[in-house]
């Protein structure tokens, strides 16, 4: 039975998440600024709502993006230091293959058309299928104007849901898609997926864990610094 510990601050979005003993603890809120003040006492309170000590963590879970670049930067900071600290591996999730795991919990979604949005008149962009209890990339995550998702996304299933801030900010994206009412990641949906690539022994070593960002970091702070 594995004890995982995920964290993710990818988004406004600040969670945590625990399995032990084959149940989930979280605990997740809107933090848009204060995700380094509020992620380490979130340990904190899940370790000790669920009994368990840091100690027993096998491996230590992050949201690795895309999403906001101070987000994931703050997520993999810290989860890289508490892997460290315990001698232990990592496990990397996308944030668009968390909010299709977040849709299926909500609306048992098997296609999600996750899309987070990306500022600067663009989107981050995944498509989703839940196939053999695992989920599959249909599209390879990109970032994308929206004007253009149509263009991406070739084949839309009467059973396809949305997922994610991008469809929020611009919902005329695609007409006919459900809405999985799931806006930001959840650590509890993270966990899952953790959880699998854990059994599949798809996990890092603490200096092999890298970010997702789809958007070049040069170009990124040359934008924020207009």
């Amino acid at each position: 039975m594995s004890t995982i510990l995920a964290i993710d601050t990818s988004t406004e979005a600040c969670s945590v998440a625990l399995l032990y003993r084959n149940e989930i603890t979280s605990d997740f809120m809107i933090s848009a600024r204060d995700h380094t003040k509020q992620i380490l006492p979130m340990v904190d309170k899940i370790l000790h709502q669920s009994d368990c000590s840091l100690s027993q963590v096998d491996a230590i879970a992050f949201g690795q993006g895309p999403g906001s670049f101070t987000g994931v930067r703050i997520g993999i900071g810290v989860a890289q230091g508490l892997a460290l600290g315990l001698d232990k591996p990592m496990i990397g999730v996308s944030t668009l293959m968390t909010l299709a795991q977040g849709a299926y919990r909500n609306k048992q979604a098997t296609d999600v058309i996750a899309a987070i949005d990306a500022r600067m008149n663009e989107v981050y962009l995944g498509q989703y299928h839940y196939i053999d209890d695992q989920w599959q990339a249909v599209i390879t995550p990109c970032v994308v104007a929206p004007e253009k998702v149509g263009d991406k996304i070739q084949t839309i299933t009467s059973s396809a849901y949305c997922a994610g801030t991008g469809w929020q900010t611009y919902p005329d994206m695609l007409t006919n898609i459900k809405q999985s009412d799931v806006l930001l990641p959840d650590a509890q949906d993270l966990i899952v997926i953790a959880e699998q690539k854990w059994q599949n022994n798809e996990w890092l070593n603490v200096q092999d864990a890298e970010p997702t960002y789809l958007r070049n970091e040069v170009t990124w702070k040359k934008l924020l610094g207009r």
